[in-house]
């Protein structure tokens, strides 16, 4: 029986109130394990094929169990048959979907060098040969292993240029084992920025090279409190946005998009309320305790014959008469603690103004935020938001994965921030189509070439061209 999808009443009335595509900025879809197993066997051979089984049979925490769709059948397949999900793309309201894969995302973190590295350059190969009949309205997203800057780039080498993948997933929140001073082993998380194992430059200039975005969609499952063997949503709550704010934390510190003033960086799947308490404390670090102003705070500035007559005149109870003030000393307070004059906590990063960070937030960041989540609308209040200003918040469906348990309802979710005055119709346009072509086209303006939305993407760069250069000339 052939089977035929047309939208709703909903999505048709939606659509009709706009003029511009819908881009699903984090669809997901689900790998075939049988398949899989013959693409990593012709990678890495039998050997290791084995070893992936016994891998995903003994997890160490509990992970999503009943995490996809099963009673809703057809949204299963679709997570699994790229056909079926392209003959679906119109029933849902969406022009065009990047599609994550799922078994993917863990797989960057996998400790094991040989299975990880053979088993994301199967995975690829099997993205790229699975969804090369489609590529005009979808689009298969690259997983980079991050472990070591070489093997990144190589990683990128074999995905971007051989099988010619246009977005990728990079691994990140490394996790390393280290040894103290006394010879006892620790682990510890590398978050790619500040306090890295490496020197991970070479991998941001050969994503520039290649035109391709860093994003991050990485896993807090198994950190601190996350731990849990028997409650899925224990461990699952805020993970996204934990791992995510790890990473864009550290980069920043370390000096990273300062260096890359040009290169996008994505966090998918968090939403962006956690990139607005980041924007926030960022400033309000840099406004208290930038090098200009840490002075503030030196203990050898503390004017102790004031503060003894201020002890003499208002100290009562216990305090009263009291001639023993040493522990308030600077020579106290002090010890163990550097002098201010070596402290700039914002050296590394680059930032020389609070406009720096600013300017980072608005220009280079974007941020997944799925269609259910009633806080996406932060990222436009201009009002609450330090300096005026908007993040990039991009729409992710997160279609495939348990939390989306019809995929119709997908864009009428969205909406619910017009229609609830949240949003303003050109904000929507921001959300699901705007800041995700501006991310994507901003290394490879041919991102969009050949597929559905390649007009109405070459009307939008042209518009934004003429805003820039009028706002230049102005």
């Amino acid at each position: 029986m052939t089977r035929t999808f047309s939208p709703s009443a909903q999505v048709n009335k939606i659509r009709s109130q706009i003029d511009h595509p819908i881009i699903d900025g984090d669809g997901h879809f689900f790998e075939f394990y049988p398949v899989v197993q013959e693409y990593l066997q012709k990678q890495g051979g039998s050997e290791l094929a084995k070893r992936f089984s016994n891998h995903r049979r003994h997890p160490r925490k509990i992970g999503a169990y009943w995490g996809a769709p099963t009673k809703n059948t057809l949204d299963r397949a679709t997570a699994i048959l790229p056909d079926l999900m392209y003959r679906r793309l119109d029933e849902v309201g969406v022009d065009f979907a990047l599609q994550y894969p799922s078994a993917g995302l863990s797989a960057v973190a996998i400790r094991d060098d040989e299975l990880r590295v053979s088993l994301t350059r199967a995975l690829n190969s099997y993205y790229a040969d699975l969804f090369a009949p489609f590529r005009d309205r979808m689009t298969p997203i690259a997983v980079i292993p991050m472990f070591t800057p070489e093997e990144a780039i190589a990683a990128l080498d074999h995905a971007v240029v051989k099988l010619g993948l246009k977005a990728v997933l990079m691994g990140g929140n490394i996790p390393r084992v280290g040894t103290d001073e006394h010879g006892a082993a620790f682990t510890w998380i590398d978050s790619l920025g500040h306090g890295s194992a490496f020197d991970y430059s070479p991998v941001w200039e050969r994503c520039e090279r290649l035109g391709v975005v860093p994003t991050f969609h990485n896993i807090g499952f198994g950190w601190g409190t996350r731990v849990s063997t028997s409650n899925f949503v224990h461990n699952h709550i805020g993970h996204f946005a934990t791992a995510q704010e790890a990473i864009l934390r550290s980069l920043i510190l370390g000096g990273v998009p300062m260096k890359f003033p040009k290169l996008k960086f994505a966090f998918l799947e968090g939403g962006v309320s956690w990139a607005c308490q980041l924007y926030a404390d960022l400033l309000g670090h840099y406004g208290k305790r930038n090098k200009g102003v840490i002075h503030n705070y030196d203990p050898f500035l503390l004017d102790t014959a004031m503060l003894g007559e201020l002890f003499d005149q208002y100290a009562t109870g216990p305090l009263a008469g009291r001639k023993d003030r040493s522990e308030i000393s600077p020579e106290r307070i002090t010890v163990g603690q550097l002098r201010p004059d070596s402290i700039d906590d914002f050296a590394e990063s680059g930032i020389r103004g609070p406009e720096d960070i600013t300017r980072m937030f608005t220009q280079q960041f974007f941020f997944g935020c799925e269609a259910d989540d009633p806080l996406n609308a932060l990222a436009f209040n201009d009002k609450l938001l330090p300096h005026g200003a908007r993040l990039n918040a991009v729409l992710g469906s997160d279609i495939g994965h348990w939390d989306v348990t019809d995929i119709r309802e997908v864009l009428p979710e969205a909406w619910e921030m017009v229609e609830d005055g949240h949003l303003e119709l050109a904000q929507f346009r921001e959300f699901t189509f705007g800041n995700v072509v501006r991310m994507l086209t901003s290394g490879n303006p041919k991102f969009f070439d050949g597929t559905v939305v390649e007009t109405a993407v070459r009307s939008e760069m042209q518009t934004r061209r003429l805003k820039a250069a009028e706002a230049a000339s102005a």
